[in-house]
């Protein structure tokens, strides 16, 4: 009998998880449809505002907590694999490689000043990881995808994704000005969307609100594709991360089970982005791979609410000082590298 694949399986669906879900449920179509009316926000920000606000009246959680705590771990690690069926390997090897020498640039810088602000502070060691993963990488996307492996809890995840929603709406309100007024060619404001602003939406709309600035540009596809192969390193960063999470877990404990600690979610990401290429290289056209993107951000929203019934608000403020200040150094420090490596390479 060959052995069973550990750690992640399709969902059995218990009748006990059902109210709890419905909640989730309940509160996150509202927030999807406020997403798609405000893209500077998205969804998963209004859906883990709306998650804590709630939090503070709803105190008796018997019948609801087993399915809040399975939406927040398990559907989070559904909408990762979803994830994978928006990435066309082969059209970000074509136009995307060009952009990796900027991408691998500001993804070390935002984990290595989230390593030093970690250490100089003391702040949690989940809540810095997610931070400088988020700020690097793709903002809520690389943090659903590193939370699991890190084991992190509802609040550490709650407190990240305010953190990056804060400088994402930043940048993308200030970014085509910026812009602007250095001289960038759209191809090089392309790469600086594309590199320096961490989630897919605030990407959008910024390169959008370029394109509008600049009628003869084509910003959003450059920035688009630049942020999907941004979008790969999710998985060196959450394989490392879940070996470094076993040797943590091997001296911890004899009881450690290797097959256990390992992100077979990620693995399945990854199979989900080859069909995706595959089909497409074959001819089949990538626009049936659409419903399967729109149901991976659904899920997301669908989590964020259930973490945000899992935070505290009031505990999250009063703790919310060196999370912000870790936010803002990394999110400086990718701003200028970003620039500084297209100044190098010769784009702008």
């Amino acid at each position: 009998m060959p052995k069973q694949l550990p750690k992640f399986s399709l969902p059995h669906f218990d009748k006990n998880l059902l109210p709890g879900f419905g909640l989730c449920l309940l509160l996150a179509i509202p927030c999807w449809y406020l997403g798609k009316l405000i893209p500077i926000i998205g969804g998963p920000v209004f859906a883990i505002l709306a998650g804590m606000l709630l939090a503070l009246f709803y105190k008796q959680r018997r019948t609801t907590q087993a399915g809040i705590a399975f939406t927040s771990k398990k559907v989070l690690q559904y909408a990762v694999i979803l994830l994978g069926f928006g990435l066309n390997l082969s059209e970000i090897a074509r136009v995307g490689l060009n952009s990796l020498p900027i991408i691998i640039s500001t993804i070390c810088t935002s984990l290595i000043v989230a390593f030093v602000i970690y250490k100089l502070t003391k702040m949690p060691a989940n809540t810095a990881v997610l931070i400088g993963v988020g700020s690097s990488i793709c903002g809520g996307s690389a943090i659903a995808a590193t939370a699991p492996v890190i084991k992190a809890n509802d609040e550490e995840i709650a407190q990240s994704i305010s953190v990056i929603f804060l400088f994402n709406v930043i940048a993308a309100l200030i970014f085509p000005t910026l812009g602007g007024l250095l001289g960038l060619s759209n191809e090089g404001f392309g790469l600086f969307a594309g590199t320096a602003v961490n989630d897919t939406s605030s990407v959008t709309a910024a390169a959008a609100a370029w394109d509008g600035l600049h009628p003869s540009a084509n910003t959003l596809e450059t920035a688009t594709i630049v942020k999907l192969t941004r979008t790969l390193a999710i998985i060196p960063i959450t394989l490392v991360l879940a070996f470094w999470q076993m040797n943590h877990s091997r001296s911890a404990a004899s009881g450690f089970n290797l097959k256990n600690a390992f992100p077979m979610f990620i693995l399945y990401f990854v199979l989900a982005s080859v069909i995706t290429t595959l089909a497409t290289l074959i001819g089949i056209p990538g626009i049936i791979f659409a419903p399967f993107k729109d149901l991976a951000k659904f899920c997301i929203i669908l989590a964020m609410a259930a973490i945000g019934l899992n935070t505290d608000l009031v505990k999250l403020i009063k703790g919310g000082r060196q999370p912000l200040f870790m936010g803002l150094c990394c999110w400086v420090a990718i701003t200028i590298v970003s620039l500084l490596m297209q100044h190098i390479l010769g784009i702008w």
